[in-house]
């Protein structure tokens, strides 16, 4: 049975798989607004745009949050709750990815096949995605069941003490590379879309507004990249909890201009396709508040109540 460490850094990976996937996708969500194809589908398909847009930007937020709520509530320790947690978000995050596939399919193939046909293989692949994500899983899952929780069981007698600081350092090295590829493939989009023509279309405004959104996920990319030169130059490689420090404020820093940016180039898409700048703003602000209470509210108040529990504990035992 893998230890703790090993399941914590296995739900790391699977997380980073996940992410990879998503931020290249919402990178080509952004794109294909400003794709002079676009202007061509018919009314309904560039709303479904938007709203698949909106699809991959709640997975993604949902594939960040475990980094958050480890470093935030757990402070880079493994413990049994990040694995559940990690995985129900995991098991949640799919559930927008498979929807946001699913009306893309509907969006390419209507436009060669028809609108019948499109919404054949639109709920075709839906349904292939959660029978493959959830289906397969469950049902096996319902066989394997007894065996799994022998070898926890079996397993959680032999584990003690806290996480070694090379594995804490591993896991925060792994969180660093889940955003980071994806935020770097979303950069090269934004340059990308500067240089196509529907951006020249834009209000001044928005064409800021994009510039801004490029500035802060440049930013989020340099923070990203800051743990690993650090640990080189000023560490020379040793494993270190000054170290695990550094790297984990440096991963949750980099978080604030993540969804900073993104929600900025969310008001763009949306101000281009519905010509209302309110709903725009609307769309972003909700975009904001969904990244910052997962990744930061959230965590902030389960470690506030992780602490009072603690405090709890030791008056007890001191009574």
């Amino acid at each position: 049975m893998a230890k703790l460490k090993d399941r914590v850094q296995n739900a790391l990976q699977e997380v980073r798989i996940l992410i990879l996937g998503s931020q290249v996708l919402l990178g080509f969500q952004f794109r294909s607004i400003f794709e002079p194809g676009f202007e061509k589908l018919p009314v309904h398909s560039q709303y479904l745009k938007l709203v698949g847009l909106g699809l991959m930007t709640l997975a993604l937020g949902l594939l960040v949050w475990p980094g958050a709520y480890h470093r935030i509530v757990n402070g880079g320790e493994d413990t049994e709750d990040l694995h559940r947690f990690t995985g129900g978000v995991m098991g949640v995050a799919m559930l927008p990815f498979a929807l946001g596939l699913g009306l893309d399919f509907f969006i390419a193939v209507e436009r060669v096949s028809g609108t019948g046909f499109g919404i054949i293989c639109g709920v075709l692949t839906l349904l292939v995605a959660l029978f493959f994500w959830y289906g397969l899983g469950f049902f096996r899952r319902a066989q394997r069941e007894p065996k799994v929780k022998e070898r926890q069981a079996m397993e959680k007698e032999n584990e003690s003490g806290g996480t070694k600081t090379k594995d804490k350092i591993k896991h925060a090295l792994t969180e660093a590379r889940v955003i980071l590829p994806g935020a770097q493939a979303l950069l090269g989009f934004q340059f990308a879309t500067i240089l196509m023509e529907a951006f020249e279309k834009l209000p001044a405004s928005s064409k800021y507004v994009h510039l801004s959104s490029l500035a802060l996920i440049a930013s989020t990319i340099v923070l990203l990249m800051t743990p690993a030169a650090y640990h080189r130059i000023v560490e020379r490689g040793e494993e270190t909890e000054h170290f695990h420090r550094f790297a984990s404020r440096i991963i949750v820093a980099a978080m604030v201009p993540l969804a900073l940016g993104i929600s900025a180039d969310i008001f763009v898409v949306v101000r281009k396709v519905t010509e209302s700048t309110a709903f725009a703003v609307t769309a972003s602000a909700l975009m904001s508040v969904l990244f910052f209470g997962l990744w930061f509210g959230y965590t902030t108040y389960r470690r506030g109540e992780r602490a009072k529990g603690g405090r709890g504990v030791l008056n007890q035992k001191a009574a």
